[in-house]
C-alpha cells in the first residue's frame, strides 16, 4: 500500500491497523539534540484515545506509546525514531459479520475495489485508530516548534448545529471538556444534542479549527507548493474530513474585493496587517499572521440502525452494524488536526532554510 509516508525533510511512515497488534509511525528527519520523553507523546495521544468519555467509543485502549528508537539519554539523536503503540482491546467479533457487506459511508467497497482484498476489523487501514502514529509524530513536531516560539491551538468549533461562541473562548477548557470545545456553555448543549443522537442510534457531524501562531512571514512555495495547499491536504487526509478552508475560507466568495483585502500596516515597527480574512497566508507563503485552517467532519458513518447496502455476492441486503463506535468524530480528532497542522509548517520551516543564499551563509559562517 502506498500513501502511508508524509513529509519532505520531516518524514513520517504510519503503520498498523485497527485490530492488529499494534500501531506507529517511524520519524525521520527530526533533529537531534531535542528533549524528548514519551510523557510529550503520551499527553497528545490521551487527548484522541478512545473511552475517555461518554461521547466517545467505549473501546477502553490505554494507547500506552513506546519510544524503540531514535533517543538517548533524553534527546533525540538525529535518526530515526520509532514508536509504537499496543492494541489491548480489539474484539474483532464484532465485525466478522461485515466481511460480507459494505458498510455505507465507509471506505469497505472502495478498499474491495482497488486492492481485491481487506481487513474488515475495524476498518484496518481505514480506522480512526491509524491516526495514532499522526498523533504521535505531531506531539514530537510541536516539541520542536515549542522550541522556535511557534505554538498550534485545535479545538472544536461546532458540534452539529452547537456553535461555540468564540467571544467566550477560554482555551484552558479545550482539555477539560468532553467536546473539545473553547466554550463552556457551548459544551454543555453539544453534549445534549449527541446523547439525543445516541438515542436515536444516529451519529452527528462538526467542525473543527486550528490556529497557529509565532510561525514567520515567508514559509511555503508560491505555485504547486503553496503552504495553505499543503495544510489543506494534511487536514484533508484526516478521515472524515469532507472540506477545509483557510481564514474566512467559504465567506470570501460573497465580498469585494474592498471588503476581503487586509489593509497593511506597521505594528511595532514591523510590517502587519489591520484584518486577518487571509488567515496567515498570501500568495501560498506566510504572511506573519495567525494561520487559520477549519475543517468540516462528516458524522460518524457507524450507526446502529438498519441500513440499505450491497454484500459482496452483489445482492441488495439490509444490515445492522455492531461494535463501539463514537457518535461524533470531532472531539477526538482535534488532535489529529493539531498534529497534521504542526508536521506541515515544522517541514516547511525545514525546507524554507535553504531558500536565501544570505541563511545559508548566516547559518555556515557559525560552523567555521
Amino acid at each position: 500500500m502506498a500513501g502511508s509516508t508524509f513529509g519532505t525533510i520531516f518524514r513520517i511512515t504510519t503503520w498498523g491497523e485497527s485490530h492488529g497488534k499494534a500501531l506507529g509511525v517511524v520519524i525521520d528527519g527530526c533533529p537531534a539534540g531535542l528533549e524528548l520523553a514519551e510523557s510529550d507523546i503520551q499527553r497528545y495521544l490521551d487527548r484522541r484515545k478512545p473511552g475517555a468519555s461518554s461521547i466517545a467509543t467505549q473501546r477502553r485502549e490505554a494507547d500506552q506509546v513506546e519510544i524503540l528508537s531514535g533517543v538517548f539519554e533524553g534527546r533525540t539523536t538525529g535518526t530515526p525514531i520509532s514508536l509504537l503503540v499496543r492494541n489491548t482491546s480489539q474484539n474483532s467479533g464484532d465485525y466478522s459479520e461485515i466481511a460480507s457487506y459494505y458498510r455505507p459511508g465507509h471506505a469497505d467497497y472502495t478498499y474491495d475495489q482497488k486492492y481485491g482484498f481487506r481487513d474488515y476489523r475495524g476498518g484496518g487501514r481505514s480506522s480512526g485508530r491509524e491516526t495514532i502514529g499522526r498523533v504521535a509524530a505531531g506531539a514530537v513536531a510541536c516539541r520542536v516548534l515549542a522550541c522556535l516560539g511557534i505554538n498550534l491551538c485545535a479545538y472544536t468549533r461546532s458540534i452539529g448545529p452547537i456553535e461555540a461562541d468564540m467571544e467566550h473562548f477560554d482555551r484552558d477548557m479545550i482539555l477539560k471538556v468532553p467536546t473539545a470545545m473553547p466554550d463552556a456553555k457551548a459544551d454543555a448543549a453539544a453534549v445534549k444534542y449527541l446523547e439525543e443522537a445516541k438515542e436515536n442510534l444516529d451519529s452527528v457531524g462538526g467542525c473543527m479549527e486550528c490556529i497557529i501562531e509565532g510561525l514567520p512571514a515567508g514559509l511555503g512555495d508560491p505555485v504547486f507548493e503553496k503552504l495553505d495547499a499543503n495544510l489543506a491536504k494534511a487536514v484533508m487526509s484526516i478521515g472524515a474530513v469532507k472540506a477545509v478552508e483557510i481564514g474566512d475560507g467559504h465567506q470570501v466568495s460573497g465580498r469585494l474585493g474592498s471588503e476581503n483585502n487586509d489593509a497593511f500596516l506597521i505594528k511595532d515597527g514591523k510590517t502587519g496587517k489591520a484584518t486577518n480574512h487571509a488567515g496567515g497566508i498570501l500568495g501560498g507563503i506566510s504572511d506573519g499572521d495567525a494561520i487559520l485552517i477549519r475543517a468540516h467532519v462528516k458524522p460518524t458513518p457507524s450507526i446502529f440502525r438498519s441500513q440499505r447496502t450491497v454484500n459482496r455476492a452483489g445482492e441488495e441486503i439490509t444490515a445492522r452494524i455492531k461494535g463501539r463506535h463514537d457518535p461524533v468524530i470531532v472531539p477526538r480528532a482535534v488532535v489529529v488536526m493539531e498534529s497534521m497542522a504542526a508536521m506541515t509548517v515544522l517541514d516547511a520551516l525545514l525546507l524554507n532554510m535553504s531558500a536565501r543564499m544570505d541563511s545559508v551563509a548566516d547559518f555556515y559562517k557559525t560552523k567555521r
